[in-house]
């Protein structure tokens, strides 16, 4: 998954909203960049579980719609902390000039809560039919990575479909209107595209296949040096974020049905479709791993980039060097027990 004391920097990022949650008493600030999508992140907002173990720090929640702005905005200089999905990343620490930031947690692991949609009325069920349609994803994420991946599964380019740059919400008034034949998107927009369409594949079953997305939670390496110890705090409030998931579901599924509009029935229904780690499973070898040893995590953004260099979506894949460079772990595990 802030403030209205912004700065120009930030009010000029496109698809932004800003909510103030914090202390105008407050001495230090926090911008967080967050998505309205299930998670244990979105939670933590709701809950001003940050606002209540910083109560020093003035906390900015400002939304945004997909990872391409989050990238826009830390090369503005106008976030310190941010949810960020796996592909965009990549293409942020990829090239002579990368982005200044660094991964620090896992948000969620993408599972049937992003997927790939076609219109019933265009009798396609297979993503091989899609040869000659018109697909519309948000360019730069993970959704779009996973379109790519999948497309190249089905034997097809990324010339042979017409692909559409759309955010979420233009996505389904454009799916409303007939002007696209499928979608690959995630919550809470999926959902309504499932109405009148069917599912082709999923994000998990294409992780399953050797080519997994997240959500990362990312930090800048402004805050890395000046405040670590916000960094420690709000790593252990995400920490809590997963285990209230697990532990109370029926209060995140509130939580998270009033932070989007939405029924508690959907909530509970969105938040069965993510893949939500333990915060020990997080500091394992299989994801994060600790200072010093990275761990599968690392294997798996290279391979990404790698994906996105060969899609000619980034012109060169940053190298597993790089990769394992932009991790910051310093805390890792204590700071999530």
């Amino acid at each position: 998954m802030l403030a209205a004391a912004l700065g120009a920097a930030s009010v000029a990022v496109a698809g932004c909203s800003s909510d103030d949650g914090g202390s105008s008493g407050a001495s230090k600030r926090l911008r967080i960049g967050y998505f309205a999508f299930p998670s244990g992140d979105l939670l933590v907002k709701n809950q001003k579980l940050l606002e209540k173990a910083l109560p020093d720090h003035r906390i900015s929640w400002i939304k945004f719609d997909s990872g391409a702005s989050v990238n826009q905005a830390f090369i503005g200089g106008s976030l310190d902390i941010a949810a960020l999905g796996s592909s965009p990343f990549a293409r942020g620490i990829a090239g002579s000039a990368p982005i200044p930031y660094k991964v620090a947690f896992v948000l969620d692991v993408a599972g049937e809560n992003e997927a790939l949609v076609a219109r019933k009325d265009a009798g396609i069920t297979e993503v091989a039919g899609l040869k000659g349609k018109t697909i519309a994803t948000p360019f730069a994420s993970t959704s779009h990575y996973s379109l790519l991946a999948a497309l190249d599964e089905a034997g097809l380019k990324a010339s042979d479909v017409k692909l559409i740059d759309l955010q979420p919400q233009p996505i389904l008034a454009a799916w409303q209107r007939g002007d696209i034949d499928a979608a690959y998107v995630w919550l809470p927009t999926l959902d309504e595209l499932r109405k009148t369409g069917v599912q082709l594949v999923s994000s998990k079953e294409i992780g399953s296949r050797g080519k997994p997305t997240l959500d990362l939670a990312v930090v800048s390496e402004a805050l890395i040096a000046k405040d670590p110890r916000a960094i420690e705090t709000w790593r252990r409030v995400e920490a809590d974020g997963l285990r209230r998931l697990k532990s109370d579901p029926e209060g995140s599924a509130k939580a998270i049905a009033n932070e989007l509009g939405i029924s508690l029935a959907d909530a509970k229904a969105q938040l069965t479709q993510g893949v939500f780690l333990t915060p020990r499973q997080v500091a394992s070898a299989d994801w994060l791993g600790t200072d010093g040893n990275p761990g599968r995590l690392a294997s798996y953004l290279t391979d990404t980039g790698a994906f996105l260099a060969g899609q000619k979506q980034i012109g060169t894949a940053p190298s597993a060097d790089t990769v394992r460079k932009a991790f910051y772990l310093k805390g890792l595990p204590d700071g999530v027990k």
